[in-house]
């Protein structure tokens, strides 16, 4: 356990250091919302540090590292292609304007350095799966087929949305077809599959212990940056968003309900 802990830690470090250099790209834009874009690449990042640690790669960690990669270098690049242009995010706008006056000085750790840390333990279920060299079981392919899941959920959910908003006239309109006419947010049910699935390949690998990683994602997407925080004022932005909310699920995937 104490190796294990000592991978982690340089994987925290290394973040950290990626944190740092993102808060002084932030500081030159006077944007602090390329953490956003940042956020996927950590996950990438602690995963090829815990394979630089690993004495011989194994089919199960080639197969992980394949899927981190996919999934956080599509996830950034979407999300970097996504804000391109446009004004720092209006979340970060609050914060910003929260924590002034020095804000500058305040987001290297309120911002950068928060998402560092909760990368480097979310990511804690990729350490077993990489370095272990367990044979691949049936766990794997359930985490596998669910990791498919949650990348079809992603991945289309944000293609869908993007192209809404690239018609003219979607502004203040909400979209209710696709994949969001069963879940208001598949992106975030997406994501929830997506490190459910890892963390089974983990437990595959003996990682059991690495359970608060999904518990503390499936935290964050439902209660504090997902969900939760996306519908605080939403319905001030789309007035149709009441409707659409009473018939379409929050998060999981079900039947449209009566709008009575």
């Amino acid at each position: 356990m104490n190796a294990v802990l000592q991978v982690w830690a340089l994987a925290l470090g290394v973040l950290l250091l990626f944190g740092v250099a993102g808060w002084i790209v932030s500081l030159i834009r006077r944007d602090v919302s390329i953490v956003d874009g940042m956020w996927p690449l950590m996950f990438l990042i602690a995963a090829l540090v815990y394979a630089s640690s690993a004495d011989l790669l194994s089919a199960r960690s080639a197969i992980v590292l394949a899927l981190v990669s996919i999934w956080s270098l599509r996830l950034s690049a979407y999300i970097f292609w996504r804000n391109h242009g446009e004004d720092e995010d209006y979340r970060y706008q609050q914060i910003r304007e929260n924590n002034s006056p020095h804000f500058a000085i305040k987001s290297l750790y309120i911002v950068f350095g928060l998402q560092a840390v909760l990368a480097a333990f979310i990511s804690l279920p990729l350490l077993p799966a990489i370095v272990s060299s367990r044979e691949i079981g049936l766990l794997d392919i359930a985490g596998i087929t669910l990791w498919l899941i949650g990348f079809f959920f992603e991945s289309v959910g944000d293609w869908q949305l993007a192209r809404f908003r690239s018609k003219a006239g979607s502004q203040g309109k909400v979209l209710d077809t696709g994949l969001w006419r069963y879940t208001r947010h598949p992106n975030y049910f997406g994501d929830f599959c997506v490190w459910w699935g890892l963390y089974l390949i983990a437990v595959s690998a003996g990682g059991w212990w690495a359970i608060a990683s999904p518990l503390l994602m499936s935290f964050l997407l439902l209660k504090v940056s997902g969900v939760a925080l996306l519908e605080r004022d939403i319905g001030e932005r789309r007035p149709k968003y009441a409707r659409y909310k009473a018939q379409t699920n929050a998060f999981f995937p079900g039947p449209r309900k009566s709008a009575g």
